[in-house]
């Protein structure tokens, strides 16, 4: 070889090398900024077309300043475990200056209300109009609310309403972009320091996740401050536990053919070849079943679900690349050192493959039927309770998972006020129908009381505010606003306004955007989930070159998916305390479930049809188990335990989807994929190939 061959041959990876240097340096601190450009404004993630929708339109046109309310509750010191005391008219007039001496501090919007009494005595209830652009300054507003609420004698203040719940949100998520981040990769390297026993390779697999994460990051970035995507917090998380997680996976499957080719061909770079041209199909196939299944997403009328797709995809299109150009480049420069102390070395029958994992292809290979029917029916039993598990949302005190000062807040509030105080049904109508809608909602069962909005900003404070002939009615409900029968209160209020002739009626307000979510997701899922099965049929269908092959892995996970499910139902409400998951946990498990479990499926098939080409579907069965067991166990386990670094955040949405998927893939992984689908396989034999048959001029050594 010439000395400019020998050259060229090193200068690729060098430069790639150099280029993920310059990528990392450059943009991996944006994977700590993506923050400054996400909201945790929940009102930007509401369905698009659904009617709450429209009324948060409708009613800005009402608020002389936007607003954030503040809720203060005041109940008698002293009365935990007793019963509450009756407070004075004194209390209330110093509860009413304390809300006035407010009205000039930073932060508020307009004049706070004077402090109402409940109808039992027992506790007062103000409310304090905060600017809904306080940002990083909104503690520090809530902390002087406080202040001045803990002035009254004898009584202890509380905060609750949609201030205090946002910065228990934003304290929530205060943790994302070190706390996630740092817990995910540290356990992402325990692992892989465990498995490979390599000191060297699991901190490469890892500098290239991170670097993948810094690229998707900064696009992301770039993208959101043009308004071109949206960001919150739960999106911020899955990107990066999503990133590392599929740059890890796709760099064990790269690493591990290398090392194979590695102790079959002494030389690196035809190893490396080797591995490329065996591994690159697997890994873009894996990440576009993935990336497409996110991009389905966009289907979906819900914002945050429309958010995820395109920030999903483009977190899996750069750990895809990473895994393809940064890792073949260390990998190939560093040759066998990558691997020290272990050696790479080649069994005596060239086929790779953990001692353990043979057992288990003999095993499948004795007896097919009976391993793929018991396993079969023990997925069947979990996916029995499936239907069990409830996705109509998640109740206000089950929001985070430990205590929140404004969940406590809301419960007392509750307890001395109707139910939906703080957060009223809003009405708006034609102004020349008034009466009619008025009556038409105080009718209505569950509501408590209702009343127009007047010039002062205050239901029932003058003459109702007109603005463009619409009128703006607060209705407040007697049930709690998270609450199901809150819900069918809120269909009710529709149909008795909508019923009014000319008055043009619309309902929104919390409750009623719960219940629109919850409808929209529903809607959702019977949409996008076939989308996804199609999208993944047809990369399977393409990538295996077969059409019952593809049918089976599709309904093997799905299968899955349904028995994760029930098994999720059982854990939330018997172990963890939910009563409820939120609408869109379902959609998010099954997207990632189903294209990640496909993910281990393309591994390991891929592999299969490969080894069945030169010697037969059985032989090809027990030599692909055998090869790709150990590393797709491993990549399951690892990205099962970085998705259950999503619990650290103490929100009930991610931990729920923490579990989902990280049981989910563990189950995929060590049933569905190392029994089920190998056992299905090798029962059916070369007809699982239809209409091809790879195996049919091998030997088939009696199969």
């Amino acid at each position: 070889m010439s000395a400019g061959a020998r050259l060229a041959r090193w200068l690729v990876p060098v430069v790639l090398l150099v280029a993920w240097l310059g990528v990392g340096g450059t943009l991996g601190p944006y994977a700590g900024k993506l923050g400054e450009v996400a909201t945790n404004d929940q009102a930007a993630f509401l369905p698009r077309n659904a009617e709450s929708t429209r009324v948060i339109d409708a009613q800005r046109a009402f608020d002389q300043k936007e607003t954030l309310p503040a809720v203060v509750v005041w109940t008698a010191d002293g009365n935990d475990g007793e019963v509450a005391r009756r407070l004075t008219d004194a209390q209330r007039q110093a509860a009413t200056r304390a809300l006035r001496s407010l009205d000039d501090s930073p932060g508020t919007a307009g004049r706070a209300s004077p402090a109402l009494a409940a109808e039992d005595g027992r506790a007062l209830r103000g409310i304090v109009q905060l600017r809904p652009d306080l940002g990083d300054e909104l503690p520090a507003a809530l902390k002087r609310i406080e202040k001045a609420a803990a002035k009254v004698p004898g009584a202890t203040a509380r905060l609750a309403g949609p201030a205090a719940s946002q910065a228990d949100l934003s304290d929530a998520f205060a943790g994302i972009d070190g706390i996630l981040l740092g817990v995910a990769l540290v356990t992402v390297l325990l692992i892989l320091l465990l498995v490979y026993r390599s000191v060297l390779l699991p901190l490469v697999i890892i500098i290239g996740a991170v670097f993948a994460l810094g690229l998707a990051c900064a696009i992301v970035y770039a993208l959101a401050g043009h308004d071109v995507v949206r960001v919150d917090g739960q999106v911020q998380g899955i990107l990066s536990i999503l990133v590392i997680g599929a740059a890890t996976d796709y760099a064990l499957l790269l690493t591990a053919r290398f090392r194979e080719e590695l102790a079959l061909d002494g030389d690196r770079v035809a190893a490396m070849r080797s591995a490329l041209r065996r591994s690159t199909g697997p890994i873009v196939a894996s990440g576009a079943t993935v990336a497409l299944g996110l991009l389905a997403l966009l289907l979906s009328d819900l914002t945050n679900n429309r958010a995820l797709g395109p920030v999903g995809a483009i977190g899996i299109a750069c750990a895809v690349l990473s895994a393809l150009t940064f890792l073949p480049a260390a990998l190939l420069l560093l040759g066998r050192t990558a691997y020290w102390p272990a050696k790479p070395r080649a069994t005596r029958d060239g086929s790779a493959g953990h001692g353990m994992w043979r057992k288990v292809a003999r095993v499948v290979d004795r007896a097919p039927r009976k391993v793929w029917a018991w396993t079969l029916a023990a997925l069947c039993v979990c996916a029995a309770f499936a239907p069990s598990l409830n996705s109509k949302g998640v109740p206000l005190d089950e929001i985070f998972v430990n205590d929140a000062p404004s969940v406590a807040a809301q419960k007392t509030l509750g307890e001395h006020f109707p139910a939906g105080s703080g957060n009223p049904a809003v009405v708006i109508a034609d102004a020349a129908r008034l009466d009619q809608v008025t009556a038409a909602v105080q009718r209505t069962e569950g509501v408590a009381e209702a009343s127009a909005v007047t010039a002062s900003g205050r239901p029932g404070a003058g003459e109702p505010l007109v603005v463009e002939g619409r009128v703006r009615l607060d209705a407040t409900l007697e049930d709690p606003p998270d609450s199901d029968t809150a819900k069918e209160t809120v269909a009710r209020l529709r149909d008795a306004v909508h019923a009014v002739r000319g008055a043009d009626g619309l309902v929104g307000g919390y409750t009623a955007q719960q219940y629109d979510t919850q409808r929209t997701a529903e809607h959702d899922r019977v949409l996008i989930m076939p989308v996804v099965l199609a999208i993944i049929l047809a990369i399977l269908i393409g990538l295996l070159r077969s059409l019952l092959m593809p049918l089976l892995l599709v309904a093997t996970v799905a299968l899955n998916f349904v028995a994760t499910l029930g098994v999720a139902s059982l854990v939330f409400r018997h172990v963890l305390g939910f009563t409820g998951t939120d609408a869109s946990v379902p959609l998010y498990g099954f997207v990632f479930l189903v294209a990640l479990g496909v993910d281990y499926n393309i591994f390991l098939m891929s592999r299969v049809r490969e080894e069945s080409v030169r010697h037969g579907t059985r032989e090809g069965i027990l030599r692909g188990l055998t090869a790709t067991g150990g590393v797709i166990t491993s990549a399951g386990v690892v990205l099962a335990a970085t998705f259950a670094a999503l619990g650290v955040i103490p929100l009930a949405f991610l931990l729920q989807i923490a579990f989902i998927v990280a049981f989910g893939v563990l189950l995929d992984t060590l049933v569905v994929r190392s029994l089920l689908v190998p056992a299905l396989v090798r029962d059916i034999g070369d007809t699982a190939w239809w209409p091809g048959r790879p195996g049919a001029a091998a030997k088939r050594d009696g199969s």
